[in-house]
């Protein structure tokens, strides 16, 4: 029986070669060959691949108007995990493909896990776990440390994607869930597992099922030293929704992040805390991240994020000190260091305050990173009160973007940013102009300010 035709195309300049090379003719690059199927040869070859992928044509497709088309097609299903719903939009769509991306033991196993469990018993939904890298003895070991030993889910320790689909079409599950990805292979690649042309092709595999039968699929992936999710990036544009698992193992936080999500809103935010009997959800994450001591200290400042749908406080805290150094030091724990490198730019320019001979630490308490510029004037003002070495109030919150200029720019949702934090006992909101509120909410002071010099001069009055 002839075999599919291969190839080897570069992922650097996409240039083709007969067979693998250390090194592209094309563009130089190393290791950068990975295999992939042409097509095949004969109509033997096309035999084959059929033999292994029937089910790509078992639903014909048909021409349909956008008015015969009703959303409720498109059923959507509890977690049982109110978090893990607000981070996928409301909950998993059928037919829909999900990766999760997250650090080893960072507790990606253990989040599905509860949530199969959860579906199964809540919601009578049938899941379906197969598991490449652990055995069924060690999820059961899992699951009795969850307490969740009598959960009716079914488990499959499979890492031969055309398997996997084979039994999925005999069980017929409503979720079915692989972890993970990097361990899966497919005959129709001699390449090893892991690999990114076995990972691409076993995906695709994957996808195509779960549109075609209306199984809602769960990929689990490895990520990177650089965080990334491990593969291909073509990974990402294959599934509909791309969450990432952030947090420091040695902490018992974890943040559940969407960053791509077709049936929903990108950015939401799922915060977890990980106990014995798994994790559990943080309704409430502003009371953990401002979780600070009685006394206001220099350096400690309080602003109000937005992540997704919801607004969040957090504590930025900033540690300027002199240095001995030709080079001072310019150091960003949860924020992008260019922009700190920015922010103190525009300090010097428009404000007059310079850190030239001073190293500059900042670090976002609680492990979140701050993904957009509305707390760029926390970072300022807790700059300037550790330099000064004077504390902030403790029941103040300052939010807004600064520009090059100097200007205090308007940040999205600022009225509920406002109404959150006089929610939680703040008095005082420094916040830009163009987001005062027309009425006065309750219980705490607007300051509204136009300039960065309007900003230094009503911290002055606080010392």
């Amino acid at each position: 029986m002839a075999k599919p035709k291969r190839l080897f195309r570069c992922q650097q300049c996409d240039a083709q070669a007969p067979q693998w090379g250390g090194q592209c003719n094309e563009c130089g690059a190393w290791n950068s060959l990975v295999e992939e199927i042409q097509q095949a040869s004969t109509a033997a070859g096309q035999e084959m691949i059929s033999k292994h992928a029937t089910y790509a044509g078992e639903r014909q497709s048909s021409v349909q108007s956008l008015t015969e088309i009703t959303s409720e097609q498109a059923v959507r299903w509890s977690t049982g995990l109110p978090e893990l719903d607000r981070a996928l939009g409301g909950g998993l769509v059928t037919g829909s493909v999900v990766l999760i991306g997250g650090d080893p033991g960072i507790g990606k196993s253990t989040l599905l896990l509860q949530a199969m469990a959860a579906m199964a018993e809540k919601s009578g939904v049938s899941p379906l776990y197969v598991s490449g890298e652990e055995s069924l003895q060690q999820i059961r070991l899992r699951a009795e440390r969850l307490e969740l030993e009598n959960a009716p889910v079914d488990l499959l320790a499979e890492t031969h994607a055309e398997q996997m689909i084979a039994v999925a079409k005999k069980r017929q599950p409503q979720v079915m869930v692989v972890d993970s990805i990097q361990t899966v292979f497919t005959e129709l690649l001699t390449s090893a597992p892991g690999t990114v042309a076995q990972v691409r092709e076993s995906a695709a595999q994957l996808v195509r099922f779960a549109k075609s039968s209306g199984v809602t699929m769960i990929l689990v992936g490895h990520v990177t030293k650089q965080g990334a999710i491990a593969g291909p990036r073509v990974l990402e544009h294959m599934v509909d929704t791309v969450l990432y698992f952030e947090g420091d193992s040695t902490t018992r936080f974890r943040i559940l992040r969407a960053v791509k999500n077709r049936f929903g809103a990108v950015n939401e935010l799922g915060v977890f805390g990980m106990t014995e009997l798994g994790l559990k959800e943080v309704s409430n994450p502003s009371a953990i991240f401002l979780s600070r001591g009685e006394q206001a200290v220099a350096g400690s400042v309080v602003t109000v994020i937005r992540e997704g749908s919801r607004p969040m406080m957090v504590e930025v805290q900033a540690l300027v000190d002199e240095t001995s150094l030709g080079n001072p030091r310019r150091v960003s724990v949860g924020m992008e260091q260019n922009r700190l490198a920015m922010l103190l730019a525009i300090l010097h320019r428009h404000g007059g305050i310079t850190c030239s001979d001073q190293d500059v630490f900042i670090n976002v308490v609680g492990g979140v990173k701050l993904s957009e510029t509305g707390a760029d004037l926390a970072v300022i003002a807790a700059v300037i009160s550790s330099l000064r070495n004077r504390a902030i109030p403790r029941d103040w919150v300052l939010f807004g973007e600064v520009g090059l200029t100097g200007e205090i720019r308007p940040v999205q949702a600022g009225e509920e940013r406002i109404q959150d934090a006089s929610k939680h006992g703040f008095s005082h909101a420094i916040v830009p102009a163009a987001n005062a509120p027309r009425k006065a909410v309750k219980g705490i002071k607007v300051i509204a300010v136009k300039h960065l010099s309007e900003v230094i001069s009503v911290l002055q009055q606080t010392e």
